[in-house]
């Protein structure tokens, strides 16, 4: 038999085998064909790497797969367990190990380290055998547990290793997709704080919008699109796929499959988030220097996330004849930013406060938070218009400056809370030294005298 003639057979095959299922669909009294994997199979997703393969290989370097590796997430889990008395029950690992949880593999995370890997982090399976979103936060959805894997294509080709079906909620094009990205990167506790709001963020801004042709969902920005093959099997042909390695803003902290490309991603995506513009005005024998931050390209706010345990802050430094005259938000490598003893510094974060109105940093201790973020963008940036989506800050200086530089950097997780952390013998100290600090290229800027107008860019 040709290689051609066995393609022809084995998708003959799967057609009818598709038929099948439709007609139980239909309400006939089949069962699954025999080649199909079962619901236990389905669950792994080394099951899936065979036809699967490029996006397997990008799911296994994402924070999805290190969900429940992430020894920031064990560390705090296991405090916020002993702390609780256990009444933190399932909080965290209903998101970081949804299967282990729905299987009863699990209460509370503390033993997932002795679980099967396939239950532990975010899985194939949890994400493409959803059916329904039924909330906006920890986690509401429904599984259907019924063996067939859900995606955003619409006409999904036959295949010999299970069911298949087009879901709106897998398909980035459409808002209910970011419906069920957000409900597990909404968080809230028991005290009603919102500690992670990420999709409620941007359903505030244009991209949620029906009617705006620019609108765009968690894959649109998450899941870069690229043309290529769903999958390595017969008939299946070249459309517009996406992928799977999710980028966001954290990172794996210990030795993990596709750490640097994942940081690559991480650093491309923060380059193009903020626009900022510096100026700079002579007064009273010194200075003004007024920066504009506006997000232009965050789905929703920046930070965005945890962003209690977020650190972003804009570092400034003014020299006169190469002698500093003032500087803010300078920090070592190494040093927490809350260690600064700087009055002008300006960050990005939320603040999270018990019932004494004392800041606390584990989130079980939350009763009350501020925030101070920087929105998501309700319009287009027109750069011609009068008024922009931008916060700004104003710093007086003493001195006239010849040379003015600036950035916004940020730490995924403030060294602070590691700190704690590492104090409470739950973390491990070498965990501290691999928190990276991203400097934001647009917002990489540096003034002289020659600057037209007085403002850069």
């Amino acid at each position: 038999m040709t290689p051609n003639a066995a393609r022809r057979l084995a998708l003959a095959s799967a057609l009818g085998l598709w038929a099948s299922l439709l007609a139980a669909s239909c309400g006939e009294e089949v069962s699954a064909p025999d080649t199909f994997l079962t619901v236990e199979q389905l669950m792994d997703p080394e099951s899936c790497k065979e036809c699967h393969a490029e996006h397997y290989r990008e799911w296994s370097g994402s924070m999805h797969a290190y969900a429940s590796d992430d020894p920031i997430f064990v560390a705090m889990n296991a405090r916020g367990q002993r702390e609780t008395g256990g009444a933190l029950g399932d909080f965290c690992v209903g998101c970081h190990a949804p299967m282990a949880v729905r299987t009863g593999a699990t209460t509370d995370g503390l033993n997932l380290s002795e679980l099967p890997r396939h239950l532990q982090g975010i899985t194939c399976y949890f994400c493409h055998n959803v059916v329904a979103v039924e909330g906006t936060h920890n986690n509401p959805l429904t599984l259907a547990n019924d063996g067939i894997m859900r995606g955003g294509i619409k006409n999904p080709v036959p295949n010999t290793a299970h069911a298949s079906a087009y879901s709106p909620l897998m398909d980035r094009e459409e808002l209910a997709s970011a419906d069920a990205c957000g409900s597990c990167h909404d968080i809230v506790n028991d005290a009603g704080v919102e500690l992670e709001r990420t999709y409620k963020e941007w359903t505030e801004t244009l991209f949620s919008n029906e009617a705006v042709e620019e609108r765009l969902t968690c894959g649109g920005c998450h899941m870069d699109g690229r043309r290529g093959l769903a999958a390595d099997a017969p008939g299946v042909f070249l459309r517009r796929i996406h992928s799977h390695a999710m980028p966001g803003v954290d990172l794996a902290l210990t030795p993990f499959p596709e750490r640097e490309e994942q940081r690559r991603l991480v650093q491309r995506s923060l380059d193009t988030t903020l626009l900022a513009r510096m100026c700079v005005e002579p007064s009273d024998g010194g200075a003004i220097v007024r920066i504009e931050l506006e997000n232009v390209a965050a789905g929703h706010s920046f930070p965005s996330g945890a962003t209690q345990d977020r650190r972003a802050w804009v570092e400034l430094i003014a020299t006169a004849q190469e002698q500093e005259v003032f500087t803010s938000g300078v920090i070592a490598e190494g040093q927490p930013l809350t260690s600064l003893d700087d009055p002008n510094l300006w960050q990005f974060r939320d603040y999270i406060f018990n019932d004494e109105g004392e800041e606390v940093h584990m989130f079980w201790e939350a009763t009350s938070s501020v925030s101070e973020l920087i929105p998501g963008p309700s319009k287009l940036h027109d750069p011609d218009a009068e008024e922009e989506d931008h916060v700004s800050r104003e710093y007086r200086l003493d001195a006239l400056p010849d040379r003015v530089t600036m950035r916004v950097r940020l730490r995924p997780m403030g060294l602070d809370i590691l700190d704690e952390l590492i104090a409470s013998g739950d973390l491990d100290p070498a965990i501290r030294d691999e928190i990276p600090t991203f400097d934001l290229l647009a917002t990489v800027l540096t003034w002289t005298p020659e600057a037209v107008n007085g403002c850069v860019p």
